[in-house]
């Protein structure tokens, strides 16, 4: 072979040479880069550790000293009402016992610690294995999403921080926990967490907790007893064992099995404890204290524990100022007419009843009544704010017609067919409450009178989804909606649905009801809660839902509710049991579970719920008469409340038109429609009808109307001719000539027969034709006169008259013979004589008269009878 490379050897080794070249001069620049990024990076992150010491430093520097002063008692919360003026606090001083740390039994430590702090003996006021999970949850979830906080922190924080959860705080939190452990013990620090812990209805601190919900000492507690109060504190009044069993019975058993997990009891031991009901570990031989506007109070409480960055313990121990809308006077009242029988007549002490208050234009709620009885401590069942009853009809302005007002612009004289109905499966029928139907009626009358029928047809023509929107956008939990969610199926409250109705008299502007308008802090900040309106309809829905549901109080089924001179809009509801609920406890189908009235005027708005717990003994159910109590309830709270008060009707808006139609056919009236037949209906404005209707004609006149005298018969025949059937004919006459027209009959023949008219007397008759079915369409009258003739006298007594009339001429010529005798008697005789004959000539000259008088008479009764 040759030493020399062939050329294409030569070629092939130069471009693996330049090659290398090429990247071992690439590779020097790219390490430089890495190199100078590391160094950035570093002096970044050196940059931003003296930063974050720096603000650390300033946080923590700014942190609150250790008061010991406050490490004993909690700072006491105040509650003032809307006049700014403080109505209670919520101090527990009486209501707390000390325990020292000696005298709290393991179970009860073992138990707190469990739940709260299971590594509270091993850190050192900082547990960096759980603030390692809250940093995972937090960047996942967002800042505030899971705390980190120990025993020794909740103390702090509760103690001596703002309430925030803010980076800052939780340092200082952090902070001064650890300067907390460096001073106190272990100990000492679970002492005073245990004597400062809320746990519902102003109890604070174990010994107390204790003795309220067992009636026992610390060393008398139980493994459940124990697993029961350590549950309490995370949320005291959702764990209220005596108000919700069920939910403190899931939080006890979840400690329980934390005490499992640590060792602290045995699995049989667990087994025992959880195999206890609450109820039979709760003691209420002590009787609960009742409080004077707790139903209101036990709201506000709700309302501050919902505010973000407060915790529930902060509410109790925090020194917080909160500020109401409490009505002391409204709210005394309420309570006054719940709880006495002086004002309603209510059937037994089992029956229960809630109502809220508030003001229509804002949503400040005045006033709650929760229950029948006064309210034992804090947190009692309240009637008016825990939604678990079906709002029957009264849903009906919300998911059916204020929907189809507002997506199809119906009108208040939409019509609807009332008939019987399937709902969408084809076999389940939809009864009105009569079980009878009453054919095409319109949105107002369906409303009016609470029919079922046209309301399913509505929400099945709008949508089950618009629906849900529209009862969403009123605060309503419409979670789930269904053909039958048109007749009230959902549950809500009285609260609820006291919000919703406003909306319709507010223009269609939507306040969420609210008791708290602000709350101040120790620290002197101040939170504003005023809720911002929403316009959640237009304003031509909320006007003419409040039109309809006027005539609902005034002619429909929520009379009982009117207050005279007030213009309310309301609607009743009841809802009935269900088929299993009647088999259980053989119920009639018609029996009523709920009653409801909700209504409002333009200054206020009520909702009332009735009833009966169904988990309670005895009679479960309301006959109509305790139906109409809901309604009794409104009238007597709203009459009160408007005392002095100017109240204006609903204002028109002007995207509706008030429109005179025709009853029968929605069309404009012509000219012959009755005003029996015309209605007044509104309309969104550009839906009003422009037709004008043909239904009704000019009646036509009535023909050939004669009136002929029958002499024999001394009577008047009257005839006439109508070419139209289905007609009646008013009869009429007038006498003499003048004067008014007296009704003689209504008849449907075309002849009339009139008797005994007197004679000689003038008679003018009048027929009008008048419709059968509409009394307002009639004819013009039309008009026949007719004159009687004088009586004619008989022959016989004609022939008597002539004879007397001679006689009495030949008498008279005798006498005058007679005069002309000589006198021969004396003249006492003569005197006697002419006596006589002076009286006897008076007597012919009466009698003469007389005949003389018939004579005149009897020749004009001839003339007249001829």
């Amino acid at each position: 072979m040759s030493d020399k490379m062939s050329r294409q050897e030569r070629r092939k080794a130069q471009t693996n040479k330049t090659t290398k070249n090429k990247s071992t001069s690439k590779s020097k620049p790219r390490k430089g880069l890495v190199k100078k990024i590391l160094t950035a990076t570093a002096v970044m992150m050196l940059v931003m550790f003296v930063v974050g010491a720096i603000a650390v430093v300033a946080i923590v520097s700014n942190a609150p000293e250790l008061d010991e002063d406050k490490l004993t008692l909690a700072l006491i919360p105040e509650i003032y009402d809307m006049n700014d003026e403080l109505i209670t606090t919520l101090s527990a001083a009486e209501n707390r016992r000390m325990a020292n740390i000696d005298d709290v039994p393991d179970v009860l430590i073992d138990a707190v610690i469990s739940v709260e702090d299971a590594r509270f003996y091993d850190h050192f006021g900082v547990d960096l294995r759980r603030v390692g999970g809250a940093i995972r949850a937090n960047i996942t979830g967002g800042f505030g999403s899971e705390g980190a906080s120990t025993i020794t922190q909740q103390v702090v924080r509760n103690l001596f921080l703002e309430f925030d959860k803010t980076l800052s705080r939780k340092l200082q939190e952090q902070y001064l926990a650890i300067k907390l452990e460096q001073k106190y013990t272990k100990d000492q620090i679970l002492e005073m967490y245990l004597n400062a812990i809320y746990f519902s209805d102003s109890r604070y601190g174990v010994v107390e907790a204790a003795n309220y919900y067992f009636s026992k000492d610390l060393d008398e507690l139980t493994i459940e007893d124990a697993a029961l109060l350590a549950g309490i504190p995370q949320r005291p009044n959702a764990h209220n064992p005596f108000n919700n069993p069920e939910a403190a019975e899931n939080r006890r058993n979840t400690v329980i099995q934390r005490m499992l997990s640590n060792d602290k009891i045995t699995e049989e031991e667990a087994e025992a404890a959880m195999a206890v009901s609450v109820e039979d570990q709760l003691n209420r031989s002590e009787e609960r204290e009742t409080n004077q506007f707790q139903s209101y109070i036990d709201q506000v409480l709700n309302e501050v524990e919902e505010i973000d960055g407060i915790d529930a313990s902060d509410i109790y121990t925090g020194g917080l100022k909160i500020y109401t809308n409490l009505d002391t006077d409204l709210q005394t009242h309420v309570e006054h007419v719940m709880q006495s029988n002086e004002v309603i007549n209510f059937p037994d002490e089992m029956f229960q009843a809630g109502i809220t208050l508030m003001e229509t234009q804002t949503g400040e709620v005045r006033a709650i009544g929760g229950m029948r009885e006064p309210a034992e401590g804090v947190r009692s069942w309240n009637w008016a704010t825990n939604p678990r009853r079906q709002a029957g009809s009264s849903i009906k302005p919300i998911l059916d017609y204020g929907p189809a007002i507002n997506e199809l612009q119906w009108s208040t004289y939409h019509q609807i067919v009332d008939e019987e109905y399937y709902y969408s499966d084809g076999s389940t029928p939809v009864r009105n409450f009569s079980r009878t139907f009453r054919g095409s009626v319109s949105m107002r009358e369906a409303l009016r009178d609470s029919l079922n029928v046209p309301a399913v047809k509505a929400i099945q023509e709008v949508g089950l989804d618009n629906a849900q929107d529209f009862g969403q956008s009123l605060g309503l939990p419409i979670d789930e909606i269904y053909e039958s969610s048109a007749l009230g199926t959902n549950e809500v409250s009285s609260y609820q649905m006291t919000g919703a109705y406003a909306a319709f008299g507010n223009g269609g502007e939507y306040n969420e009801p609210f008791t708290v308008r602000k709350v101040e802090f120790p620290d002197g900040r101040v939170i504003d809660l005023t809720p911002e309106p929403e316009q959640v309809m237009e304003d031509y829905t909320a006007f003419m839902i409040s039109d309809m549901l006027k005539d609902v109080v005034e002619s429909g089924t929520g009379t009982a509710a009117q207050i005279p001179g007030l213009p309310i809009a309301g609607k009743t509801g009841s809802s009935n049991f269900d088929e299993d609920e009647r088999e259980r406890h053989n119920i009639p189908s018609s029996a009523i579970k709920d009653g409801w009235f909700v209504g409002y005027t333009t200054e206020l708005t009520a909702g009332v719920w009735t009833g009966y717990d169904s988990a309670a003994d005895g009679q479960i159910i309301m006959d109509n008469n305790e139906h109409q109590i809901s309604r009794d309830i409104f009238r007597e709270v709203m009459s009160y409340a408007h005392e002095d008060r100017e109240t204006p009707d609903f204002v028109q808006p002007d995207s509706v038109v008030e429109v005179a139609i025709e009853r029968a056919t929605g069309k404009l009236p012509s000219d012959f429609t009755p005003d029996s037949e015309i209605i007044r209906e509104y309309f969104v404005r550009g839906t009003e009808p422009t037709d004008v209707s043909q239904e009704f004609e000019e009646a036509q006149g009535i023909e050939n109307l004669s009136a002929t005298y029958d002499e024999e018969a001394h009577a008047i025949n009257i005839d006439w001719s109508y070419p139209e059937d289905d007609y009646s004919f008013r009869l009429e006459v007038q006498t003499g000539g003048s004067g008014d027209y007296s009704l003689v009959d209504i008849t449907n023949d075309t002849q009339y027969t009139l008797s005994n008219p007197e004679y000689g007397e003038t008679y003018s008759i009048r027929v009008t034709a008048i419709a059968d079915d509409n009394d307002d369409l009639s004819s013009d009258p039309a008009t026949v006169s007719i004159t009687i003739p004088e009586e004619e006298e008989d022959e016989e007594e004609l022939d008597e008259d002539n004879e007397l009339n001679e006689e009495n001429e030949n008498e008279n010529e005798q006498n005058e013979n007679e005069e002309n005798l000589p006198d021969n008697g004396s003249n006492e005789n003569n005197s006697s004589d002419n006596g006589d004959e002076q009286e006897e000539d008076s007597n012919n000259e009466e009698d003469n008269s007389e005949d003389d008088t018939e004579q005149e008479n009897s020749p004009a009764s001839s003339e007249s009878n001829g």
